[in-house]
């Protein structure tokens, strides 16, 4: 990733006003400071639906926006960045020692601290959102925002080193150039076609209509957004997750991710330096070695395998493998804190009870769920589900978001082709749709063969991908009923929809009580939540 130096977005004295809150006030990942968790969690709830950095939405909406009450929650904020520095030091002396004397990694899970990565590409916020345990990633959304801006006459999209330093620059620029240039020209076309087919009724604010309508359209055509397309990503997380971040990050071949590890360190060494600090030493070097060397043999190793034709394939969820015994685990997990036998008594009890006696023990222990987030308990993480998905990367990007499970991925491409939205088809919109999609999934297989895995840059958020995905019965009735829920975007709630319906299908009786699947197809997805929202507005 390359960076030339631009002029600061900020006066000198918003400059001023600015420095205490943050660590730096120009590089593009930075840590937040002095200010009270209330702040920081509205902060990136805020990110996640602006065009504004972070920074700038700090300065106003919250420092010069009165009704905020900034000026009552944060006192001399000055005085405190001081003070601040003073302690950080204090602190990382004390913690080195108790780091030194008990040598427990759990220690560093004490401090934590939120970081923005500003402008990274989609390719490296997916790398940084596959941390599971110990880090809370929130990601600005293709949904709610235009990508249509440029910066000083550039789309948002990372020029990727390797590539604008080989013969594909011209063509890379060309063909990311062309995907934007086609969002931009169907945007407003694909936006009437909605408001046509979906007019405003006399229930529906116009505030509500608006919203849900360029939410649909941005839906509609965020498959042409490559993975390049820049992104803004919160993370707060504590010490251990973000050293083990930095490392991974920094053992990756690809030149954004070391930058982003680089960068990642600097950051935390100006919050919470003792926590991060054996990224940057011996061991985290070994640690950088032990991970590349580990991808590097796999991938030699997959290399040997058959390579069968590149065909087109269509979305799909297979279920790979289940557990046979599963309702025979959970009920026995479900009775045993309950009583004082061994776990191998109350299986062995239990296998010997009728299948409807079974069966009652399962609805005992889902109990009486009124709403989705009445969660069944730990009885439910018994039974276990693999599945191999296909599905567009704009979906993978929805469900990767789900932590309580294993998902591994293949490399983004452009080989098994591409997702059409039915809206562009019927709005006879798709033939520029089509002809930027395998534009760029055209120049992703050369690239691909040339300098590898930089070419998943170039590959349009439309394109399907696989992955697979291996959960417990209680994660999956968390992930079915979020994710098939009216708002969502119509390709993620289809996948959910299909491990809901292939769950069911073996265990019918385990999936008896997920009540909130809803299979239901929806014209304006985001159009009820609008209307609640209005209610909250008015009370």
């Amino acid at each position: 990733m390359t960076h030339t130096h631009q002029p600061s977005e900020f006066s000198a004295s918003e400059q001023a006003i600015l420095a205490p809150f943050v660590t730096d006030l120009e590089a593009p990942v930075f840590g937040l400071r002095n200010l009270p968790e209330v702040v920081k969690g509205a902060l990136f709830s805020r990110y996640s639906r602006s065009e504004k950095s972070i920074r700038r939405i700090l300065l106003d909406e919250f420092i010069n926006l009165p009704e905020a009450g900034f000026h009552e929650l944060v006192a001399d904020a000055s005085a405190a960045s001081r003070n601040q520095l003073v302690a950080v030091g204090q602190a990382e002396s004390f913690y080195d020692r108790v780091l030194v004397g008990y040598g427990d990694d759990s220690v560093a899970e004490l401090g934590g601290a939120h970081v923005a990565c500003e402008e990274i590409s989609n390719v490296a916020a997916k790398l940084i959102e596959d941390a599971r345990i110990g880090l809370s990633p929130l990601e600005k959304s293709t949904r709610y925002v235009n990508f249509t801006t440029k910066v000083n006459g550039q789309y948002r999209y990372v020029r990727e080193s390797t590539i604008m330093q080989s013969r594909w620059a011209e063509a890379y620029e060309a063909t990311l150039d062309h995907l934007f240039d086609t969002y931009s020209a169907l945007l407003e076309p694909t936006m009437a076609w909605v408001r046509s087919r979906t007019p405003r009724d006399a229930q529906t604010s116009e505030r509500a209509y608006n919203s849900a309508t360029r939410a649909k359209s941005f839906d509609i055509l965020r498959g042409l957004l490559p993975m390049a397309t820049r992104t803004n990503v919160g993370l707060f997380g504590n010490g251990r997750a973000f050293e083990y971040l930095i490392t991974r990050l920094g053992s990756h071949d690809m030149p954004e991710m070391q930058q982003i590890s680089d960068q990642l360190q600097q950051a935390l060494d100006g919050l919470i330096p003792s926590f991060v600090k054996r990224a940057k030493t011996p061991r985290g070097s070994a640690m950088r070695t032990y991970m590349s060397s580990i991808r590097q043999k796999l991938t030699t190793i997959a290399g040997t395998l058959p390579s069968g034709a590149i065909t087109s394939a269509t979305p799909q969820v297979t279920l790979v493998r289940y557990d046979d015994d599963a309702l025979l685990r959970v009920a026995s997990a479900a009775l045993y804190p309950h009583t004082s036998l061994s776990l191998s008594e109350v299986h062995a009890h239990v296998a010997t009870l009728p299948h409807g006696e079974q069966v009652a023990i399962i609805a005992a222990a889902a109990g009486d769920r009124a709403v989705r987030f009445h969660k069944p308990g730990r009885a439910f993480e018994e039974a276990h589900y693999t599945f191999d998905i296909i599905a567009d990367i704009g979906a993978y990007r929805d469900l990767q978001r789900h932590r309580i499970l294993t998902q591994t991925r293949q490399p983004f491409g452009g080989d098994l082709g591409y997702m059409v939205p039915p809206e562009l088809r019927a709005a006879h919109l798709e033939e520029p749709y089509c002809v930027a999609i395998e534009r760029a999934s055209d120049l992703a297989r050369v690239v691909n063969d040339e300098l590898g895995e930089v070419s998943q840059y170039v590959v349009p958020m439309a394109c399907l991908m696989r992955w697979q995905v291996t959960l417990n019965l209680r994660e999956a009735y968390h992930l079915c009923e979020l994710r098939s829920s009216p708002q969502g975007h119509p390709t993620y709630r289809a996948v959910a929809q299909q491990i809901y319906h292939a769950i069911a299908t073996v265990h019918p009786e385990l999936a008896a009580h997920m009540h909130f699947v809803d299979l239901n197809d929806y014209e304006l997805e985001r159009l009820e939540a609008e209307r609640r929202l209005d209610k909250k507005l008015a009370q």
